[in-house]
């Protein structure tokens, strides 16, 4: 058996254990077909591709500090909506600051009673507590659906801890982030490794507070153009095993 050198693993959520994309294609579905705005839009394939693309770019300006969660709940509605219905010619009047956050949250609690989870991710888990290691999420997302997520996806006993931004006061990739979830863990920077997706937060992240990490290459990063490299790189969750 390979000597435990890490103790604590800072895991994010979105992408990386529960299936945040391939659950959001689900979700959108059914919000487009709820509303009816197959009457008011080209077709379902353009308003995914709208709101996905809108999504990306503001859990990034959140995630730098650039937009606050009231604008970014706004946002990620209005912008694709009011794209789509424009395009059809038709007014948008209605997509006011008020219908969104409705929208948004009709969203989350249909994507947050979804179970699905990355391919190997359990596995991968029972691994991980049957090893010792002390788990604990770290993640940018929000109180009300994430742990209605991990509840849903029956992951939530796992996690020692659940590290949110909203609690840190701080999103990741800022070390303020760490620097909370430390205080709230016990966990030591020298034995704690960072196991996450998304490059701009969980590596870089990792990177500024003094961390180890592994980048769980779900979306095909080239590792060349990765300015703060990680200590790992794979292309499945069960490669970690051969780490850890």
């Amino acid at each position: 058996m390979k000597e435990i050198y890490y103790k604590d693993l800072f895991l994010d959520l979105d992408d990386t254990i529960y299936d945040t994309y391939g659950n959001s294609l689900i979700a959108l579905r059914q919000l487009y077909d709820e509303r009816g705005w197959d009457k008011i839009m080209p077709s379902f394939g353009d308003f995914r591709n709208a709101y996905l693309t809108t999504n990306v770019d503001v859990w990034d300006k959140y995630a730098h500090g650039e937009m606050d969660r009231d604008t970014l709940t706004v946002e990620r509605y209005r912008r694709p909506v009011t794209e789509m219905v424009e395009r059809c010619g038709g007014d948008t009047s209605w997509v006011t600051p008020e219908w969104c956050v409705r929208t948004s949250e009709r969203y989350g609690d249909i994507i947050s009673s979804l179970p699905g989870v990355v391919p190997g991710a359990k596995d991968l888990l029972d691994y991980l507590r049957d090893r010792g290691y002390r788990m604990h999420i770290c993640s940018n997302g929000f109180h009300e659906v994430q742990t209605r997520k991990l509840r849903s996806a029956g992951l939530d006993g796992y996690f020692r801890t659940i590290i949110l931004s909203e609690d840190a006061g701080a999103n990741k990739p800022r070390k303020e982030f760490f620097d909370y979830a430390f205080a709230r863990t016990d966990a030591q920077r020298e034995s704690t490794i960072m196991i996450g997706d998304y490059y701009d937060t969980d590596i870089v992240g990792a990177a500024n507070a003094g961390l180890d990490s592994i980048l769980f290459n779900r979306w095909q990063t080239d590792p060349h153009t990765l300015g703060k490299k990680p200590k790992y790189i794979v292309n499945e969750l069960s490669e970690i095993k051969q780490i850890l």
